[in-house]
């Protein structure tokens, strides 16, 4: 087992422009990922198992539900906090930070944002302690892209709702306590509804044969006349516009994460290169290589700055749904790119699994398409910028 030796690239000291606190939230899951997740993760994602025994640490540095308010369990954090957090989880797999994400920003937020007192009181503090899990139903079968075309529907049955339907590519479903299902009442209005293990005609079918996210733990929710006590829907807010509130936080967190994986590649490339001798000297010293090299942390530096820019605008209340979009769509197609090339400085070596590279460019095939697809993202911002939606 190797040690893990990583060093994180700031190249433009973007650390000065990080709080006491910041630091420290990072410093605490960086160490907490080369401790816990680094010696396991290779096996893990061989064998195509989720490591539950990582969840209790998960909790303890925080990153479920960073932002949540102490008095629900949250830790009380900044979107930056989140973000870095999210940087260091990834940085280890971003089936892990997969894991995290959904707690965070698509089963506490939701119920932070959009729930009663009582579902708040009843959950948050279990959720942020990894007491009880959660997962994120959305995305159907044939419904992906466009959400809004749902078919998943919750009728009224005087002291309770019947819901019935199906979703698909759900992180945690497989193991999750609660999911917050996202379905259609009888006038065709969104709604969000809590929906716990162990109720009748729920089943989390586990989805097998997966050659990306190997770590993480997919499957799909099905809901068979599901009787949902009336207190489990969440009231705040209706229509397509709550679970992309959700979704607005999670491609955030994905954001920074997507760095954390790219460092981790370039990180390993750059130590590699000059370690590995070709015609009597290290390959880091031919202008190729040095140019691959150069190009990773120059594009890891423009997401850096471009991530923490748009957490001070989270900070602020002024990020918009297509300044998140962009970021999302950018930092994962940079990380995507930085995956091949690193691969590329490695050679042969870099297919295997002594070294993490591989496992982030399978990852990150998923991450550029979940949470909004790389293409649906360039057309959040052409609508943005053109006032023309293209999406029909």
């Amino acid at each position: 087992m190797k040690a893990d030796q990583f060093q994180a690239p700031d190249y433009y000291n973007l650390d000065d422009l990080l709080s006491d606190e910041h630091k420290m939230v990072r410093d605490a899951a960086r160490e907490w990922v080369k401790r816990e997740v680094s010696p396991i993760i290779e096996e893990a994602a061989q064998k195509a198992e989720f490591p539950k025994q990582i969840i209790n640490g998960l909790a303890e540095i925080g990153a479920f539900g960073p932002y949540i308010p102490e008095e629900y369990g949250g830790a009380g954090l900044d979107q930056i906090s989140y973000g870095l957090i999210m940087q260091e989880i990834e940085r280890g797999d971003s089936g892990v930070r997969s894991t995290a994400s959904v707690q965070s920003s698509l089963v506490m937020y939701p119920i932070f944002k959009y729930g009663t007192e009582e579902q708040k009181k009843k959950y948050l503090p279990k959720l942020a302690s990894g007491e009880m899990m959660g997962c994120f139903g959305l995305t159907e079968p044939d419904h992906g892209s466009n959400p809004s075309g749902m078919t998943t529907t919750f009728k009224d049955n005087g002291d309770h709702y019947l819901l019935n339907g199906a979703k698909m590519w759900i992180s945690n479903a497989p193991f999750a306590d609660i999911a917050v299902v996202w379905a259609k009442n009888e006038e065709g209005r969104i709604y969000g509804l809590i929906v716990e293990r162990g109720m009748e005609g729920f089943t989390t079918p586990e989805t097998h044969n997966k050659w990306s996210l190997r770590a993480s733990a997919t499957g799909e929710l099905v809901f068979n006349n599901v009787k949902v006590p009336k207190e489990n829907l969440m009231p705040e807010k209706s229509g397509l516009g709550a679970p992309l509130g959700c979704l607005d936080s999670a491609r955030y967190g994905i954001a920074w994460g997507a760095i954390g994986a790219a460092m981790d590649c370039y990180d390993t490339a750059l130590r590699y290169a000059k370690e590995r001798e070709q015609f009597g000297k290290p390959i880091a010293s031919f202008q190729l290589q040095q140019k691959k090299l150069a190009e990773m942390i120059t594009e890891i530096t423009k997401a850096q700055l471009l991530a923490w820019r748009l957490g001070v605008m989270r900070n602020e209340g002024t990020a918009t749904s297509a300044q998140i979009s962009m970021a999302k769509r950018n930092n994962v197609e940079m990380a995507i790119n930085i995956a091949r090339e690193a691969r590329q400085v490695l050679g042969g070596m870099g297919i295997t699994g002594e070294y993490s590279i591989m496992r982030h460019s399978m990852n990150l095939e998923s991450v550029i398409t979940y949470e909004g697809t790389h293409d649906i993202h360039l057309l959040i911002t052409g609508a943005d910028i053109t006032g023309i939606p293209a999406f029909q």
